[in-house]
């Protein structure tokens, strides 16, 4: 059956070219419909895509909130060993969780941890462009991050305008996750308006607007800001199901339908 969120992000097709390249992709959640299944999903499509392709994919972790561990469990259930892809140097993890400041008040600390941090990137994905890979960047999480820099969220954006210019210069892709509801202000506060502004395409996961039902967990919007039409014309599309977690998989349809 058609994957709709595959669809909604241009990995339907069947080029062996990464759909994503030169993409920011942002994904944002809320504590009520959680979205890091969007980004497992991402990462597995990377990690294993068609064999022509299969050996020049290689993919930077920058993780803020779980260990390896965690990830590795989650991606196994997908049918992806991210320990295997690290041996054959296809991943590169970057644990962010355990990090240990001399004083955690001071706001250049935090900013100097993710001047650090980006060097550290474009040194990997230099590496790897110099040898033709095909590069995707995920940061998990954005909110995390600001809590590295100790709430300066313009450290935060300076680092992700970074990050974007590795799309243009290495033609990678980033994927980001953020949470959208930790803020106590009921209007979006700049570094969201940022962010979005700053993505190609923009996922949100949220809960349903009918309220909780069994069999659905919860509904995606996905803005492509770069979507072509059949004719080849480029535009922006707004895509809207639902969808369904299930223990080793996600059902995505539409409302009324089951996956």
């Amino acid at each position: 059956m058609d994957n709709l969120l595959d669809r909604a992000l241009g990995l339907d097709g069947r080029g062996d070219r990464w759909p994503l390249l030169g993409k920011v992709v942002l994904v944002e959640d809320c504590v009520e419909t959680g979205g890091a299944f969007v980004v497992h999903h991402i990462i597995k499509r990377f990690l294993s895509p068609q064999p022509a392709a299969a050996s020049n994919h290689s993919l930077i972790l920058v993780a803020f909130s779980q260990p390896l561990s965690h990830y590795d469990r989650v991606l196994r259930k997908l049918g992806c060993n991210l320990v295997a892809q690290r041996d054959n140097d296809r991943f590169l993890f970057f644990d962010m969780l355990n990090l240990r400041f001399p004083d955690r008040d001071d706001v250049k600390t935090g900013s100097s941890v993710l001047v650090s941090l980006f060097e550290k990137i474009y040194n990997a994905v230099r590496a790897l462009s110099a040898e033709k890979n095909c590069i995707t960047i995920v940061i998990d999480d954005i909110a995390l991050m600001e809590v590295v820099a100790n709430g300066s969220s313009d450290s935060v954006l300076d680092f992700l305008h970074y990050c974007r210019t590795l799309t243009s210069e290495f033609d990678c892709s980033v994927v980001a996750l953020n949470h959208g509801d930790i803020y106590s202000t009921t209007e979006k506060p700049m570094l969201m308006l940022n962010l979005e502004y700053l993505s190609s395409i923009l996922v949100r996961a949220e809960p349903l607007a009918t309220g909780s039902a069994v069999d659905v967990h919860g509904q995606l919007m996905v803005f492509n800001k770069g979507e072509h039409d059949r004719q080849g014309t480029p535009g922006s599309k707004v895509h809207n199901f639902h969808f369904r977690v299930k223990e080793n998989s996600v059902d995505f349809f539409y409302p009324g339908g089951r996956g």
